[in-house]
């Protein structure tokens, strides 16, 4: 009989599911996210199935009917079909119990009360039936709807022995309140939980770095990553994964001269990326921008507190963060460019901007120089507003004549018209250092506007400097 939930359930596989559990006598559940998503009004595609029964088996049977193939994964117990746009993962219903050392749970046959049980929040343990009988059927022992109405990512066991079993459940309740959270309805770990993830944080040392990284990188993927960085900080647990960001945060005061505090500051420019790009390794470098900074701190009277080489310091820093994260070896190099360039924008902004700067700015950003310009804008973070319209107007205006020397001089994937072969063809030469020395005052003259970015004048200021590099046509 159908029930005010069985809205949610008009999708072609539902109907399959339940009577393939009518076939097979056997009750078969859809649990999880798919059901929280519904009733917060977001889209899901990924659909998780409970059989009280093998999960294998059932989905076998399920993909008979369809006519797809299914993906099967012994070793978790679960198989996965893709139908109709949508990912169904089946599993048999199962309880669970753990060994301190290890977040690999003992697994036993269960009932769907067990498998509810196990699950991480109330939200997520949220099932409706796929019985004839009942069918759309809400089983909320829990009160997780309750919940949800609230905002409140709450656990449905005591949290120390959720937390303890599985520590990854800390990173999931974070990265579950920084994405279900809305302008209209703020998601909130309760605060026994919090506190319960303060006891716990050193229980992260025995997950791997993989599953961290995959709950980091599904954080800064929300639309709002800064949500997820203050509450892991709040539990504690962001100096156990990401010490560098943790190390940003506080003020200093000196003769009652204080700087920003860093930490707030590096969260305000991840949202501003974030309000605008999509993009990860973009994000990625929005978060990493000024972590050189607690490195290079200085206090210099009379003119306050400084920085200086942060850019560098930070930049090479960025390859240990990504190697001990296991991130992508390519988006590591784009974040390193973008650290290091971060403040070269910014200082055309201050001073006079001449071609030859716009164009080593071009050369060394390269194409990179997109995201670049859109993290430097994220960066102006001044409370003062005319300060922020002066800076923004002036960026407009950097941004106006990177076009124009773009446009003349092809500035950004520059190759030097000037080749090492064509070097040793015109003075009969062998490899040698000499012929490096002359391709780069080549390139520095044509960054400097002293010549065009063209092979006839590259080869022309090339005869005439090369005796300075004791070489002469043969």
């Amino acid at each position: 009989m159908p029930t005010i939930m069985s809205q949610y359930l008009d999708r072609p596989v539902f109907k399959l599911v339940s009577e393939t559990a009518a076939e097979r006598g056997v009750r078969a559940f859809v649990i999880g996210g798919y059901v929280r998503d519904c009733l917060l009004g977001r889209p899901c595609t990924d659909i998780d199935i409970v059989v009280e029964g093998s999960g294998i088996d059932f989905a076998r049977a399920v993909g008979e009917k369809t006519g797809h193939n299914v993906s099967y994964f012994p070793s978790f117990g679960t198989a996965m079909l893709r139908y109709h746009g949508d990912e169904i993962e089946f599993v048999g219903a199962r309880k669970e119990s753990y060994r301190r050392e290890s977040r690999k749970p003992i697994v036993e046959n269960g009932t769907l009360e067990d498998d509810q049980l196990r699950r991480d929040f109330t939200i997520n343990a949220l099932a409706l039936s796929l019985q004839a009988e009942d069918y759309g059927a809400l089983v909320d022992p829990f009160g997780g709807v309750r919940d949800l109405a609230a905002g409140i990512i709450r656990t449905p066991l005591d949290p120390d022995t959720t937390y303890s079993d599985d520590p990854l459940r800390m990173l999931r309740a974070v990265r579950f309140a920084a994405k279900l959270s809305t302008p209209e309805l703020k998601f909130e770990i309760v605060p026994e939980s919090m506190a319960s993830m303060r006891r716990m944080a050193d229980r992260l040392s025995i997950l791997s770095i993989e599953r961290v990284t995959e709950e980091l990188t599904k954080m800064m993927s929300t639309p709002r990553p800064s949500v997820a960085f203050r509450l892991m900080d709040e539990a504690g647990l962001l100096s156990h994964i990401l010490p560098e960001i943790s190390a940003l945060k506080g003020v200093e005061t000196v003769d009652g001269r204080g700087h920003k505090d860093n930490f707030e500051h590096t969260l305000a420019v991840l949202d501003n990326v974030a309000a605008v790009s999509d993009s990860l390794p973009l994000r990625w470098a929005a978060l990493f921008h000024d972590i050189g900074k607690p490195a290079t701190k200085r206090y210099e009277p009379p003119v306050g507190w400084s920085f200086h080489g942060h850019d560098i310091v930070g930049s090479k820093m960025v390859p240990g963060i990504f190697e001990r994260l296991r991130l992508p070896l390519d988006t590591m190099k784009y974040v390193k460019k973008l650290v290091w360039l971060h403040l070269r924008p910014i200082s055309l902004v201050d001073d006079e901007v001449t071609d030859s700067a716009v164009r080593r700015l071009l050369f060394d950003a390269g194409d990179e120089i997109d995201g670049l310009m859109i993290l430097c804008n994220a960066d102006i973070t001044s409370k003062n507003p005319a300060k922020v319209a002066r800076i923004k107007a002036n960026f407009e205006l950097v941004k106006q004549k990177m076009a124009v020397v773009e446009e003349k001089d092809r500035i950004r994937n520059f190759k030097n018209p000037i080749t090492g072969e064509y070097v040793m063809q015109v003075y009969g030469i062998p490899p040698c250092h000499e012929i490096g020395h002359l391709k780069e005052a080549v390139k520095e003259a044509i960054l400097d506007g002293v010549i065009g970015n063209n092979f006839e004048e590259a080869d022309a200021y090339m005869r005439k400097i090369a005796s300075r590099f004791g070489l002469h046509e043969k």
